[in-house]
């Protein structure tokens, strides 16, 4: 099969190549790949020590070829979206049963593909808050793959959705999602906020404390910004806030979250915002623009070509 492999002397560390066909256990399935999506995580946080050769990915989509041997998972022919920690970037992937779920066929494989991480973490992450009927929620980092979900989930919940980005540019199609307002950054708000889904951390995790209602809550999803955060607690104590801040970790197996996404995605209740769409022999082009800041949501490549082109540019909108 082929694979994007890891090379370190390659644009983006990634090369195109031959790689032995991976081997799926009982509980796996072998899937054929039509479509993966890159995260902001993967590319920007891999390891200095990952061996060259090494087929890295989250998320992948396609069909089955062969069952998994225990009869856990779907029939051969079955569409499916996957997750695993690595070789989602391959031609073939082994998969276990418990990271994957059956793809509707009214939805496409490369818009499948973009769910897995970005959607789970942000449908786990919006639970974290609990209920959030009429309450204001501040999503920072609300232009990215994460964010872009937890927006329309957490409108889709009853929030007042406070979409947070770092330019006019990034804000493209927020309120068409679910935002209620639009802030370049957590210090431009208005008024506190009962809730707090962070993608950013740094400066920005830090403010957004600050601006948390009595027995509010922040959860730290992740931090693009690169920066640690510091919090003066002690501050905080003398301004008599009662708000908490929780870490967060994706939890695993996705099978039944990947189902719930995708019956918002069939019942057109959630869409998945893909701001570059190619073959994935321009992964490093795709690489470059998500690290750069130039994609608005998910970056989606194509192994086949079962789908029409996606234009890599988005609608503007006005921002105000």
């Amino acid at each position: 099969m082929r694979a994007l492999v890891h090379d370190p002397t390659a644009p983006g560390r990634l090369r195109l190549a031959a790689a032995p066909d991976p081997k799926p256990t009982a509980a796996q399935a072998l899937i054929e790949v039509s479509a993966i999506s890159f995260n902001f995580g993967e590319l920007a946080y891999r390891s200095p020590r990952t061996r060259p050769g090494y087929i890295s990915g989250w998320d992948a989509a396609g069909v089955v070829r062969e069952p998994a041997a225990d009869g856990s998972g779907p029939a051969a022919g079955t569409r499916v979206v996957t997750f695993g920690w690595g070789g989602a970037w391959a031609e073939l992937r082994a998969v276990d049963t418990s990271e994957l779920a059956v793809v509707p066929d009214s939805v496409d494989l490369g818009v499948a593909s973009a769910l897995p991480v970005a959607g789970v973490t942000a449908l786990q992450a919006c639970r974290r808050l609990g209920s959030v009927l009429g309450r204001r929620v501040l999503i920072t980092g609300a232009s990215g793959g994460v964010g872009r979900f937890a927006v329309q989930l957490a409108a889709l919940a009853g929030a007042h959705v406070i979409a947070s980005v770092g330019s006019t540019a990034r804000a493209v199609g927020l309120r068409g999602l679910g935002a209620d307002e639009i802030v370049l950054g957590p210090d431009a708000l208005s008024a506190p906020v009962y809730g707090v889904l962070d993608n950013v951390g740094g400066a920005q995790l830090a403010t957004a404390f600050d601006q948390l209602e009595d027995d509010g809550i922040a959860v730290a999803i992740g931090k693009a910004s690169g920066e640690p955060t510091v919090i003066d607690f002690e501050r905080a104590r003398t301004n008599s806030a009662r708000g908490r801040l929780e870490n967060f970790n994706v939890a695993t197996p996705f099978r039944d979250d990947l189902g719930v996404l995708l019956r918002l995605l069939e019942t057109g209740r959630l869409t998945t915002q893909v701001g570059w769409r190619g073959p994935w022999t321009q992964a490093a082009e795709a690489a470059a623009a998500l690290l750069g800041r130039r994609v608005n949501g998910k970056a989606v490549l194509d192994l086949t070509a079962e789908t029409a082109p996606v234009s890599k540019t988005m609608l503007s909108e006005e921002f105000s």
